[in-house]
């Protein structure tokens, strides 16, 4: 659906319509270093403004959002394809959200914090954990959600005080670019937030300079960006997709759960990286379930994704589609029931790949499509014979990103999440806190490493630094010169400070000459300081 026509133009096309929306500048891979040099000249004089001069900024790139949310939604619409509903709740939205919620807590969460010094011979020390920019990073950035995923991390690496180059997918740069035009109207320096576009951009942003990297995507490049970020001593951090598990126990409202696994499997066509892609129902309620998911499944309304009614909007491209066909045929020729959904003609006057939404029973853990990433409209579903089987089966994957668990029994949910292998565990809910940016963001296992939103994501933008005040009055009592008066003070000291309760008046007894003999060698040296 997208070409590079020559290597100095990127086109974008409407995944629903085949219509060419635009082209934006290529970005030769040898000039990226040269646009990172330049915000970093840039970045400076950012990371001097306090936490709250960078939040104002913030709060107003958040009413820049309000002011052109229409015009933001239906790009997304164009050069993405997602319903339109769903561009305004799952990425314009959270996005306005997120931008006040960094620019309010970032200020809290990055200012300098004192730390306790409890030990008694640290007395007189004053320390501090200083937040400090890392100078620019780097984001690359997914097809799938091109609008919240960058503007939430350009918004965590601004707040810390970084310049940012952003790397959007190649399906979607229209949307990269306007990010960037967002922050250029809420007034930020000129040139602290660029955009690179185009084949072999990502590599070489990964391979710059840049103090950290921010990647989004498949578990093969995500590999490839942190070797080459590891190679030059620097950080990443990188979500890499999943293959969430859905467990439905006996005692769930079942209507709940049902409408939770047509929302988490088939949102945006199944193309989410924490979208639900293997259900596990214990046996009590599986027929239940399972006929309330495909009578939901054939209800969903595909069409143009500009029309409100529209609930799944075409795949991202016929590559796409052909993963999700060959997954989903594979499994069926290895014994799986496919009740309902495939690949069916565009509605009429559009084009594009569509893919209807899709159950399958009668998987089995050996087959393809339980072990690779679908990210399509498929929900395969599983009965098992216990909530233990159902965790087993579960955690027998290569990725973690997100989990849920189905129940009306709080604590039965909260222990069951305690023994799935993930980042994120839902009860009776799946994938939602994307939206929510106090909630950390981040997988396990090849799901990938590090966390994007909350706290965490502001601490991966910055240098964390220990500031130490020592007032000078006093000698330390461990430096020089050493003697035996010095050894047995810091041995009883620590029978004193640490030892049992029935130790401590035979430790005083013992280190009271040699702790009062140092104390007088510290209280001459102060003397004649």
């Amino acid at each position: 659906m997208e070409s590079v026509t020559d290597v100095r133009q990127l086109e974008s096309f409407n995944p629903a319509t085949g219509e060419l929306i635009g082209a934006v500048p290529a970005t030769p891979p040898e000039d990226v270093q040269s646009v990172v040099d330049a915000v970093a000249a840039v970045q400076p004089a950012w990371g001097a403004l306090t936490l709250e001069e960078r939040g104002r900024y913030l709060e107003r790139a958040a009413q820049v959002v309000l002011e052109e949310d229409d015009d933001i939604r239906d790009l997304i619409v164009r050069e993405q394809g997602k319903p339109r509903a769903e561009a305004f709740a799952m990425e314009v939205l959270p996005t306005v959200d997120a931008l006040g919620w960094i620019a309010r807590e970032g200020a809290q969460i990055l200012a300098d914090e004192k730390i306790s010094m409890p030990q008694a011979f640290l007395k007189t020390k004053r320390s501090t954990f200083v937040y400090e920019p890392l100078g620019v990073i780097g984001i690359i950035s997914p097809w799938n959600y091109p609008w919240s995923i960058p503007m939430g991390e350009v918004a965590l690496a601004l707040m810390a005080g970084n310049g940012v180059v952003l790397k959007p997918a190649s399906l979607t740069p229209l949307i990269g670019q306007r990010i960037a035009s967002v922050f250029a109207r809420s007034g930020v320096p000129e040139g602290l937030v660029r955009v690179v576009h185009g084949p072999g951009t990502g590599a070489a942003l990964a391979e710059s300079s840049v103090g950290k990297v921010f990647f989004t995507g498949s578990v093969e490049t995500g590999r490839s960006v942190a070797e080459a970020c590891a190679r030059r001593l620097k950080g990443s951090v990188l979500e890499l997709g999943g293959k969430d598990p859905m467990i439905v126990l006996g005692d769930a409202h079942m209507q709940h759960a049902i409408e939770g696994a047509l929302w988490g499997g088939f949102a945006n066509a199944g193309q989410t990286c924490s979208g639900i892609e293997r259900v596990y129902v214990v046996r009590s309620v599986a027929d239940k379930f399972v006929a309330g998911v495909v009578a939901g499944a054939q209800r969903l309304r595909a069409g143009d994704p500009m029309s409100w009614d529209t609930e799944i909007g075409p795949m991202i491209s016929r590559e796409q589609l052909e993963i999700v066909r060959d997954l989903v045929d594979d499994a069926v020729a290895a014994g799986a029931t496919l009740h309902c959904g495939g690949p069916v003609d565009a509605p009429a006057g559009l084009d594009g790949a569509w893919y209807a939404p899709a159950v399958l029973t009668g998987v089995t853990h050996d087959m393809r499509i339980m072990r690779e990433e679908i990210f399509g409209p498929v929900l395969p579903i599983i009965t098992v014979d216990s909530e233990e089987e159902a965790v087993a089966l579960a955690n027998d994957s290569d990725f973690g990103l997100g989990a849920s668990v189905w129940t009306s029994d709080r604590e039965r949910g909260e222990r069951i999440a305690g023994d799935l292998e993930s980042g994120m565990v839902w009860i009776n809910d799946h994938m939602f806190s994307h939206g929510a940016c106090q909630c950390a963001w981040g997988g396990v296992k090849d799901s990938g490493l590090g966390r994007t939103h909350s706290k965490f994501g502001l601490y991966e933008c910055v240098n964390v630094k220990l500031r130490v005040w020592e007032g000078s009055m006093l000698r330390d009592p461990w430096w020089h010169p050493y003697d035996e008066t010095v050894g047995k003070a810091f041995r009883q000291s620590a029978r004193l400070l640490y030892g049992p309760a029935s130790e401590r008046a035979g430790a005083l007894r013992d280190g009271a000459v040699p702790l009062l003999k140092l104390g007088g060698r510290l209280a001459r040296d102060a003397i004649r300081r």
